[in-house]
Order: structure tokens, then sequence, then C-alpha cells
């Protein structure tokens, strides 16, 4: 089985994987988010992810990193390549609700506001000039980098960006069974309240209906000289269309099949207009032996946490399917036993 889309050629010689962390109060709309064990709980998420990657587990709270449904959630995924793979992990903090527990580049923001009331992002410039540092300072040590995220209700603000920048897009959820109408309701408040009728400038439509991720990312692709991989489905696509808009080379974006089996998003559709290079990785979960790590297949979590995108580094580095797939059967049974199939 091939395990990536398209070809790639590049072997990185000082990789680095970053992953990007930020809040939306759009994830604590009820029914919305598919993170988290409740609606407020969802703005956890990124902060606990971080603490798994880091630290190999949990330690702020007694829980385990899988849904109710025993589906493990793809920092798992990220963790386990970093293991196997063994490139450096970096955070940031665009934007979250709660203090991160483990070491990050702070920047010092707050999370993203809901963009149906109010300005979404109001220091989406400043964020976008920190990214632009950040960018120019991992250029001096990484050749390769590959951005994740982690934003619950991220794929709504993507929504949000895509349709008012005008593309045709309809974007990937965590859960099996898409909020899509109540996404849809969102959305068509938020283009009412921006006026999409003018022209926005692209930081505008970050500041206006985005999160603070998107600026951060957008800042760092506009002055980054490596290879860049924007690790992410549909949330990442959005961040591409801001950075075509912005007149910067727009990089690969890199997700997974589940991504792109999802039949309430268009991903590929989407990558087509922005003129985005996008890469599928098959991680082949279907036949992996774990019952948790199957439902990818039926759609629930899909991608996050630039899952795909760890799964994409690691295969550069030189590991095959086999490998990685032992990789991440192996810590997920740690925390996350399989039940019979």
């Amino acid at each position: 089985m091939t395990i990536l889309s398209r070809s790639h050629t590049h072997t990185p010689k000082s990789p680095l994987f970053c992953g990007v962390l930020a809040n939306t109060l759009l994830s604590t709309v009820p029914g919305l988010s598919g993170a988290g064990p409740d609606p407020q709980g969802s703005l956890m998420v990124p902060n606990l992810d971080a603490e798994l990657i880091i630290q190999g587990k949990i330690t702020s709270c007694n829980i385990t990193p899988n849904t109710g449904t025993g589906c493990p959630t793809p920092a798992s995924i990220t963790r386990s390549m970093a293991e196997l793979a063994g490139f450096p992990v970096l955070f940031i903090n665009a934007g979250l609700m709660h203090r991160p527990t483990v070491p990050c580049l702070d920047f010092y923001s707050q999370p993203g506001q809901d963009p149906r009331v109010t300005t979404a992002v109001p220091d989406a410039k400043r964020l976008y000039s920190q990214g632009q540092w950040a960018g120019s300072f991992l250029s001096k040590t990484y050749d390769t980098l590959v951005i994740g995220e982690c934003v619950p209700g991220g794929t709504t603000t993507a929504l949000c960006v895509l349709r008012a920048g005008g593309y045709q897009a309809h974007v990937s959820s965590a859960a099996v069974k898409s909020p899509k109408e109540l996404k849809e309701e969102i959305v068509a408040t938020v283009l009412q309240r921006i006026e999409t009728s003018r022209k926005i400038d692209p930081l505008e439509l970050i500041t206006e209906a985005g999160d603070p991720m998107m600026a951060v990312v957008a800042g760092i692709a506009s002055t980054y000289s490596g290879k860049l991989y924007l690790a992410g489905g549909t949330q990442m696509l959005a961040v591409a269309s801001i950075i075509k808009e912005l007149g910067v080379s727009v990089p690969d974006v890199v997700t997974t099949i589940y991504v792109q089996d999802d039949k309430d998003a268009n991903c590929i559709d989407i990558a087509t207009q922005i003129g985005t290079p996008l890469t599928i990785v098959n991680p082949d979960f279907g036949s992996i032996g774990h019952s948790g790590l199957v439902r990818y297949c039926i759609g629930e979590v899909k991608e996050g946490m630039g899952a795909g995108g760890a799964i994409f580094l690691a295969h550069l580095l030189g590991y095959q399917l086999p490998e990685i797939k032992e990789a991440i059967l192996k810590f997920v049974t740690t925390y996350c036993p399989s039940k019979p199939l």
C-alpha cells in the first residue's frame, strides 16, 4: 500500500514539528465542536494534547486521551511519530484560554472571540508580525518545518474565512455526523456582520472571522526560508488561502485520507481553487488491529494536531508504513486497549 498520494524527494536534514495552539470561543457553542468532554471542556484540549505530545501522557487531570467511543486523539499519533523518528517538537501559544502546562513559545495573545457578534482576533496583525519573527528565527536552525495546529472549533472559523474570501468551501469536522447546518448558520451570521460584498484585506479576514492560529502560521510562512508543510485539513487550507492572498508562495498542505473521504467536505476542490499542492497520507488504520483507531475510517476525528503531517515527516525521514503503524499501535495501547473488532 502507498502511504502518500504524491511522491516527495525532499529529505530533511534538520526538521522541526511545530504545533500552533489556540482557542476560539466558537468551540463553546453547544453541538459545534467534537473536541473535549463538553463545550467548555473543549477549551482545554490544546493544553492536554500538548502535554501528551511532550510528556507522553496527560498529567494535569485524570483522563485518557481518547473519545468516549475509545478513538485515540490525533495527538497520540503525533507523539508516536516524534518518538519513532526522533524529530523535535515546538509549541506556540497563539492565544489560549488556559495557561499552557508544557514549555511554549508564547505570543501573549487572547483566545479568538465569537465572530458572530464581535471582532474575532483584534491583534491579528501583531500575531502575523510575531509569526514573521518566528519564521526568520526558525530558518536559522531548521531546513524543514511541519506546522500542525490544535484549535477546537477551528473548522468553523476556517469555513468563515474561506467563504468570506470567495472560496466555494465545505469543511470537515471531528464528528462522524458533521454539524453542518449549525456551521452554515454561524457562517451566514458572520458574513452578514462583516459585509463581504466589499474587498477585505487578508489579515482583516482573520481579524473579523478567523482565529489566532491563522495569523501566526501565515506570518511564519511569509518569512521561513526552508521547506514548509502545513499539516492539517480544511483548517490549514484556510490558512493557505490567506497566504495566497498576501502574495506569499503557498506551501504544501498535508492531511489524512480521512479528511479526503469526508463527504461533507471538499478539501481537494478547495486546494485546487487555492492552487496549493495537497498530499494525502493513508496510515491504513482499517487493518491496524485497534478498534479505536479503526473509527478514523468511519469518519471520527479524522485529523488534528498535525497528525497527518507527523506521519508524513516520519516517512520523509525514512520510516515505512509497517514501522509507522507499529509505533502508533504500541503507543495508543498503553492507555487505550483495543476492544474486540
